[in-house]
């Protein structure tokens, strides 16, 4: 693989400061909707959606602040540790509110304004995730990849609204919900502590990506990428 030519180089940055723009406004209004409605109706679920989305408001807003800069690379790092701490902040709160639902039987709550929100961002937030991944990928920048990564956990948990609802609903399944949400909860912290450790992306030659996440030929002549990451990072 080649260097990224500066142009391209440019061009991906900007595509960053773009989608994590978006994801901020999304996420910004979605959780303002969701805690006043949940505040109104007294739905402990709805203001916990709100909180899930301020969460991953601060994940974009640590990439936000990294592409800002005029070489984002001396940044990776410290908005790496963000991420992983938004990460820590989501399986803390998911695991606790999924512990709590499946000690106390709570059942799904079947919320107008929750399904509306939910199908929305279904809508919206799996694009978001591919379209950053995709570009973080060929840009080699863990962050970018990261945080493409927190944007996909929350569509998880939007998903888990109504197939709680339905496995509850059809079932009587009333602990699929909180089941799912303590998997998400795992991968969070998993996806945390990769991130922590800047283990999110394998280097591009010229990316952002860490040295010593590739493995080199025999030869010496050709450097494989030993993760999924950026094994599209071709830059023509």
């Amino acid at each position: 693989m080649s260097a990224l030519a500066p142009v391209r180089r440019a061009i991906l940055e900007r595509r960053v400061r773009i989608v994590v723009a978006i994801t901020i406004t999304w996420n910004v209004v979605e959780a303002i909707v969701a805690i006043a409605a949940g505040t109104v109706a007294s739905s402990a679920a709805l203001v916990g959606f709100g909180l899930d989305s301020i969460v991953e408001v601060l994940s974009a807003a640590a990439v936000a602040w990294q592409f800002s800069a005029r070489d984002p690379q001396r940044r990776e790092r410290v908005a790496l540790r963000v991420i992983a701490i938004a990460f820590f902040a989501l399986a803390t709160y998911v695991g606790i509110d999924a512990a709590i639902a499946l000690v106390m039987q709570e059942r799904p709550d079947p919320s107008p304004v929750g399904i509306a929100i939910a199908a929305l961002s279904l809508a919206v937030m799996p694009f978001l995730s591919w379209f950053e991944r995709r570009t973080g990928r060929e840009l080699g920048s863990a962050t970018a990849v990261a945080d493409s990564k927190q944007t996909l956990l929350c569509t998880y948990l939007s998903a888990a609204l109504p197939v709680g609802l339905l496995a509850n609903a059809l079932l009587g399944w009333w602990w699929a919900d909180a089941v799912a949400a303590l998997a998400i909860a795992v991968i969070a912290v998993r996806e945390g502590v990769l991130a922590w450790r800047g283990e999110g992306c394998c280097a591009v030659p010229g990316g952002h990506g860490r040295a010593d996440d590739v493995d080199h030929e025999h030869d010496g002549d050709q450097a494989a990428p030993t993760c999924s990451c950026c094994a599209v990072a071709d830059p023509r």
